[in-house]
């Protein structure tokens, strides 16, 4: 098994292999045991087999936030995640009077717990199948686009409502490989999360924008929330008489800590991957969209600080999307630099060159085939793409797109459940709720106004094919349109409107759709007039994918055996469904002249701090730092406390929270950031400069006993010496 590789068609032509510098792969847990020989090699202390299990320990510990990761601490359904993660919860029980963002909030007893925003679920993992045979095994070849579409789709939901007959579960049915697997994953939906602890701001978010994708970092990226359920164990709503859910798993969390050069694996739920993705796609993706995003959310930015006073309960509200806009912004700088650092473009058109050299070589023209009308069709979705894509961010504007999917959603409720849109489902009706009342504390109609006019400037902008004319005949817009006309245009829009009253849009939850298409609110007449162009383009974007999804499979195959023909092993991009990566404490040198060390220190706080946010560090934690007080918590290699430290892992966007673990799969840190060299590892494994950023568990601790004083929770949970 030493000789074994794991290869990524981004790194085939380099011929990574399991002696470079960096362990490419996010592998799937039944993949583990395939690599077990280089699991223990590189220092696992547990059999490979006992972590290939989901619903074992440790992967049993590992639950999933819908975008993020956390894991179970305590037999109290204590979880720990990042503090980007659970921030937006944070920031919506913040106000003026109780700023928890800035003040930092803890409960010292389980009463004080604070409801999470609406909508924060924790997903346990209870069940995993393939269901391959069950999904495409029963349509042939033959059956193309729409048709093939809707047939995969009306599978999936089959399998889906089977497995949710019992109440109280999720589950999903991803598609690995582009669509060459599917597998079915049922997951207990933990309804009621509360917030049990979240450092402030000057501690999670500390560095914040500037420091953001950064290395050197000193970021307390940790939080925890708690998970409840109702006295019989089983997921409730809200209530206050529910009770800690007990965990069949949990970790333990190490305060004795790493070195450099130690073992590590980080276990969480990574969002999504493009490394197989084909050239068309690559250069549309980093020659047009990106440079494009780059320049409308910049705008986006500006817009919102501009209509939002800093400290503003307004600007409260829209701190958790300006975070998130930030991060974006600056990941596609990073995207962009990687790529042209690395060739990307030329590196893929090589990539394809070879694999089309193997396929002629070996005579399997049914693939080449493939693979060129593969390209076909991304060629087609990509014009579509471009020529829709300043109409689609219209509905940047929340009441434009809560009012078109209040309108959606009475449609498809008149169907039966199995024929309804995914999304608009029975059991997607709560989801829907909860999004219409997560808009009550981050939504300001003034804010909302202002983006919108931004993004309609920007439409406007464009080429004429370009336009949709269903939304300029219903706002009157012409070519002649100044910024003042529609400006008044749309503040008669926002004045006649009653979708800014919470009450008002929980109402529009349960009407019918004649109600909508008798309504005299502007933006529900908006959503109605705009609904047969919607469906147009949905059903031709349908279309193009039921193409795709019957040739991406064969371009899967094309790249397994092409992979098997050179000793490798192909894994699945990243598609937020649990993988485990691992490798070791690492420095690294991106650059010439720049060399990055594992760690950082608390020392390194005092010297960063300004006194002014982002690097405003608590008085109280500089005063701690510069009398040494280390507690138990000192590395004697580094002579004070870890804050953060570098990894040479895997992974990407939706790993934030990950547990990363040491060879005995005990706690030592969070995975919350890669470095600005790292971001295009997306698209392309890099392994010189691939590097990942975790909150080191001592720093996590020190701070909970010494800054916070939130021993209540370091005593709950078992501690590793």
């Amino acid at each position: 098994m030493s000789t074994f590789r794991v290869l990524c068609v981004s790194a085939a032509l380099l011929g990574s292999t399991f002696g470079a510098s960096a362990k490419e792969g996010m592998f799937t847990p039944e993949q583990l045991p395939l690599i077990a020989g280089d699991l223990k090699k590189t220092g696992l202390k547990i059999s490979a087999s006992s972590i290939n299990d989901l619903t074992a320990f440790p992967m049993g510990a590992i639950v999933s936030l819908g975008g993020c990761s956390a894991s179970f601490v305590s037999q109290q359904g204590l979880a720990v995640t990042n503090h980007h993660c659970a921030r937006g919860s944070v920031q919506y029980n913040s106000t003026p009077e109780h700023n928890y963002l800035k003040e930092g909030f803890l409960a010292r007893k389980k009463q004080e717990e604070l409801p999470a925003a609406p909508g924060t679920k924790m997903f346990v993992t209870v069940g995993f199948a393939d269901v391959t045979a069950q999904i495409t095994g029963n349509i042939d070849n033959s059956i193309q686009g729409r048709e093939r579409y809707d047939l995969i789709e009306a599978n999936r939901k089959a399998v889906i409502a089977e497995c949710e007959a019992q109440p109280g579960y999720r589950c999903s049915v991803p598609s690995f490989f582009q669509g060459l697997e599917y597998k079915l994953i049922k997951q207990m939906e933990i309804r009621d999360v509360r917030i049990a602890y979240a450092p402030a701001d000057a501690v999670g978010k500390y560095g914040g924008d500037i420091d953001n994708w950064m290395w050197p970092r000193h970021t307390g990226d940790f939080s925890f929330y708690r998970a409840y359920v109702g006295k019989d164990g089983k997921p409730a709503d809200y209530s206050e008489d529910n009770v800690p859910y007990r965990p069949k798993h949990f970790l333990k969390v190490s305060a004795a800590g790493l070195d450099d050069g130690d073992f590590v694996m980080a276990a969480g739920y990574p969002g999504s991957t493009n490394r197989y993705a084909r050239l068309a796609q690559v250069s549309y993706t980093f020659d047009w969209l990106y440079p494009t995003y780059l320049d409308l959310v910049d705008a986006w930015i500006k817009t919102i600080e501009g209509a939002s006073e800093h400290g503003s309960d307004v600007r409260i509200k829209y701190e958790d999307l300006l975070a998130g806009l930030n991060n974006f912004h600056k990941n596609t700088l990073g995207q962009l630099s990687g790529a042209k650092r690395v060739g990307l473009v030329t590196r893929r058109a090589e990539r394809e060159a070879a694999l089309a050299a193997w396929l002629e070589q070996n005579d399997k023209i049914d693939l080449m085939l493939a693979l060129d009308r593969l390209d076909e069709v991304t060629e087609a979705q990509i014009r579509m793409n471009k020529q829709n894509f300043w109409y689609n961010n219209l509905s940047r504007a929340q009441l434009l797109s809560l009012a078109q999917r209040l309108y959606r959603n009475a449609i498809e409720r008149e169907k039966p459940d199995a024929e309804r849109e995914s999304g608009f489902q029975e059991r997607d009706q709560s989801r829907i709720r909860e999004a219409v009342e997560r808009i009550e504390r981050r939504f300001d109609p003034t804010v909302d106004q202002a983006v919108w006019h931004k993004m309609i400037s920007l439409y406007l902008a464009q080429p004429v094919a370009n336009r949709v004319a269903a939304f300029d005949e219903a706002l009157g817009l012409t070519d002649n349109t100044d910024s003042a006309q529609l400006k008044q245009k749309l503040t008669a829009f926002y004045a006649q409107t009653m979708l800014t009253q919470a009450d008002t849009r929980l109402n529009w939850l349960n009407a019918k759709r004649e109600d909508f298409e008798n309504s005299q609110d502007p933006f529900i007449r908006l959503a109605v007039a705009l609904f047969d162009t919607e469906m147009e383009i949905e059903d031709e974007s349908k279309a193009l994918l039921g193409q795709a999804v019957a040739l991406k499979p064969q371009y899967m195959k094309a790249i397994i055996a092409w992979q098997k023909s050179q000793g490798g092993l192909a894994y699945p991009d990243a598609n937020s469904t649990l993988r485990v990566t691992y490798g070791t404490v690492m420095g690294g040198e991106p650059k010439d002249g720049i060399i990055y060390k594992p760690f950082t220190r608390l020392e390194g706080i005092v010297e960063k701090d300004t006194g002014e946010s982002p690097f405003d560090s608590p008085e109280k934690q500089l005063r701690l730092i510069k009398d040494k007080q280390y507690g138990p918590y000192r590395l004697d290699s580094l002579g004070s406390v870890p804050v953060n430290f570098l990894t040479d892992l895997d992974s990407t966007g939706g790993n934030s929270g990950s547990a990363t673990l040491n060879a005995k799969a005990e706690l030592v840190g969070l995975l919350f950031d890669g470095t600005f060299e790292s971001v295009n590892s997306d698209w392309d494994f890099d392994p010189k400069t691939t590097r990942t950023i975790h909150v080191d568990t001592r720093y996590m601790l020190w701070v909970m006993e010494y800054v916070d004083g939130a021993t209540n929770l370091i005593e709950e949970m078992t501690i590793v010496k």
